[in-house]
């Protein structure tokens, strides 16, 4: 059996589901956690409960798991901090641990998305708000992973990646397990634009299922969505074989079709539909596709880059253009060879 190294003490920020589920497996690995959140409540119902029953109901937490709403107790002499915010909450709480930790520290981040506007990926806005003073390497882990199953100790394969292939090892060290294993992956380009891009495909995929259009559509939607997110990654410098693995089309699978998935929830609402902010104050959670479709978009712009699954959710979500419209549309789409994509992709590789 596959042993931890070292037990430390961890950070985790955000105490959500995939931050508890997270905190949940380093806690399994011996290892004891600080899970900071900014609701005091919360965290004396983690403390003296040792449930989080907002985000993960009828689950029990190990008791290595420690609530903190301090945030400088909660990063008191670690070395290890996993960042499990929302994409738009980045930047605030990077703020606040730059001014905190007292040593340079690895910050694994967790969420999956892109920075509208900026159209930094998460691993460059934390080089951009941290310094060398308070931050040693960044490493990003993601997969097809759902908090639910992952509590559970539910079989999950995940990636981790980073520039510095030992900042990538020494966090599979830290939660790897019988339940969790943890695959490394030098494409730190290819491992982010997958994870956040498949949010706009899930959101696209349950369009299509509360549309009532089945499981045909569902597939065409994976597929193609799979050719529009290895198009505009590799423009952008990813390894295209990153996308047929498990933050590519493993990641893609699993949001396009689990009830688990917040953005094809929100989609199926959309397809049956409700109105964006609606479906958005129904969820009381973060949907990361959202926010991602509009940095996709701009990113398509900006690369060059045909990208018509994006473009037509992006006329639902900010144009107010009604699903079934846009999903003709796709439909109706000039005609074009299957292998085009591929044939364009390796071309240009080759040719680097």
């Amino acid at each position: 059996m596959w042993r931890v190294r070292k037990v430390k003490t961890i950070t985790v920020l955000g105490a959500g589901s995939w931050g508890t589920a997270l905190a949940m497996v380093l806690a399994d690995n011996g290892h004891t956690v600080n899970l900071w959140g900014h609701k005091a409540e919360q965290m004396e119902e983690i403390n003296s409960k040792h449930t989080n029953e907002k985000y993960l109901k009828g689950i029990k937490l190990p008791e290595g798991i420690k609530g903190f709403s301090d945030l400088s107790g909660a990063l008191e002499g670690v070395e290890t901090v996993i960042l499990a915010v929302p994409t738009k909450a980045v930047r605030e709480v990077l703020q606040k641990v730059k001014k905190t930790v007292s040593n340079p520290v690895i910050i694994v981040h967790v969420s999956k998305g892109i920075e509208p506007d900026t159209l930094l990926r998460i691993s460059e806005m934390i080089t951009e708000e941290m310094d060398d003073r308070s931050l040693r390497d960044v490493v990003v882990l993601s997969g097809p992973s759902h908090a639910e199953e992952v509590s559970l100790r539910h079989p999950t394969t995940v990636t981790v990646s980073s520039v510095n292939m030992e900042a990538a090892e020494h966090v599979q060290d830290l939660f790897m397990n019988q339940h969790f294993r943890v695959y490394t992956n030098p494409d730190v380009v290819g491992v982010e634009i997958g994870g956040a891009l498949k949010n706009i495909i899930a959101l696209a995929a349950g369009i299509t299922d509360g549309l009532g259009y089945g499981d045909n559509a569902k597939a065409a939607l994976i597929t193609r969505g799979l050719a529009e997110i290895a198009r505009l990654g590799s423009k952008m410098g990813a390894n295209p074989l990153t996308f047929s693995g498990l933050t590519g089309i493993g990641d893609l699978i699993v949001t396009c079709t689990s009830v688990h998935s917040r953005n094809w929830r929100a989609g199926n609402q959309l397809g049956k539909g409700m109105k964006l902010q609606n479906v958005l104050d129904d969820m009381g959670m973060v949907v990361e596709g959202v926010r991602t479709t509009k940095a996709a978009h701009q990113l398509a712009r900006k690369y060059n880059v045909q990208m018509p699954i994006t473009q037509a959710l992006y006329e639902v979500l900010f144009n107010d253009v009604p699903p079934k419209q846009a999903v003709d549309s796709l439909m109706g789409r000039m005609k074009t060879h299957e292998m085009e994509d591929l044939f364009n992709i390796l071309g240009e590789k080759m040719t680097e």
